[in-house]
């Protein structure tokens, strides 16, 4: 037990990398090597059995608006020592044609807007605080490190299946393991990487020429669309929106600050689709 222990600590110290937008270590067992191809493969095989919408106005703004995003994206990225970080990044947004009020990123920078989500965005910023938010997801590499969570989930609880040799003792452990992993373990972790995301998200959208301003706007639009109906944040993957509201209102200044260091001193105005 004591050498499955000392293998797994030493395996966990080897398995980190770190964050350039945070400066922390993060778990990374599966490199971006091994996941970037087969994340680039799943994206093409969802567009074939989708109604991507092309030729339209709004399908065009997605592409510009993540271009913009990218560019910003990277351009913090050089100025803060970290060239070439982008280089196995494979850009591409298209919109979908599905009542979903949704928008991803894949690792690697493959992104999917729903039209769904267009009725609540209501203009292009808040397009790019969405954008922004599912790009800062991939930069940060936040697949990865659900992945590596997702293994030490599993393998804890295979560590306590093979410690615990008493079978009702066991059948306890197996019975609790699952609920109490999620709740106080991954769905934390869940909205640790989007609060995180946000912030950076709102980064880039400043960086990029948008209002930093609407990012909070944007959540108040999807609070009130939820009517009360979300689960309680402790049992959400999600922070409440009330949350993000509250942070997002919180970062627009120093968004706005970090965006001048950029030349960026006026935003492109708000209006509505």
């Amino acid at each position: 037990m004591k050498k499955i222990i000392t293998l797994s600590v030493f395996v966990f110290m080897l398995s980190c990398a770190t964050n350039p937008f945070t400066g922390k270590k993060t778990l990374a067992f599966v490199s971006n090597a091994q996941l970037f191809p087969t994340a680039f493969a799943q994206y093409d095989q969802f567009l074939t059995e989708s109604k991507v919408v092309t030729g339209t106005a709004k399908a065009e703004m997605i592409k510009r608006v993540g271009e913009r995003i990218a560019v910003a994206a990277e351009r913090w990225l050089d100025a803060n020592g970290q060239q070439g970080y982008l280089k196995d990044y494979k850009w591409e947004y298209n919109l979908v044609n599905d009542p979903a009020v949704n928008a991803w990123c894949m690792p690697g920078g493959k992104i999917v807007f729903y039209t769904g989500i267009l009725d609540v965005a209501q203009n292009e910023t808040a397009i790019a605080a969405i954008m922004g938010h599912e790009v800062a997801h991939a930069l940060a590499n936040h697949g990865q490190q659900r992945m590596s969570a997702a293994y030490i989930q599993q393998g804890l609880s295979v560590v306590g299946n093979i410690a615990i040799t008493d079978a009702k003792s066991r059948q306890a452990f197996n019975q609790y393991y699952g609920v109490g992993s999620n709740v106080l373990g991954m769905l934390p972790f869940s909205r640790k990487h989007e609060n995180e995301s946000d912030k950076i998200g709102i980064y880039l959208m400043a960086i990029a020429g948008y209002n930093p301003d609407e990012a909070a706007e944007l959540w108040k639009r999807m609070g009130a669309r939820s009517n009360g109906q979300a689960p309680p944040e402790f049992l959400s993957t999600h922070p409440a929106s009330a949350t993000r509201v509250k942070n997002l209102q919180a970062e627009a200044a120093t968004a706005k600050s970090e965006a001048r260091k950029f030349g960026v001193t006026q935003f492109r105005p708000i209006k509505n689709f």
